[in-house]
């Protein structure tokens, strides 16, 4: 779970924050909430997640909340691994 985890942060951190950013953005930092990741980058992310980890998320589990911190997403992701 670590290792995903980890794949998740890079993943947002170099797609959704500039370079110049100082945010901090950890395993439980508010990714939706704080406006990081907005409705549009959730896309994005969904069809990463999906690729990534060869998985299909359902939309009406993509939800703001399921998406709002990497753990949130992992326990999605693993959830449609069998895990």
């Amino acid at each position: 779970m670590e290792e995903m985890k980890g794949i998740i942060l890079e993943y947002v951190v170099e797609e959704y924050l500039d370079e110049d950013d100082d945010d901090e953005v950890g395993f439980d930092s508010p990714l939706i909430s704080s406006g990081i990741v907005d409705s549009f980058s959730m896309v994005s992310l969904k069809v990463f997640l999906e690729k990534k980890f060869k998985i299909k998320l359902p939309d009406d589990e993509a939800t703001p909340e399921a998406f709002d911190t990497v753990d949130s997403i992992c326990v999605l992701v693993n959830k449609h691994l069998g895990k």
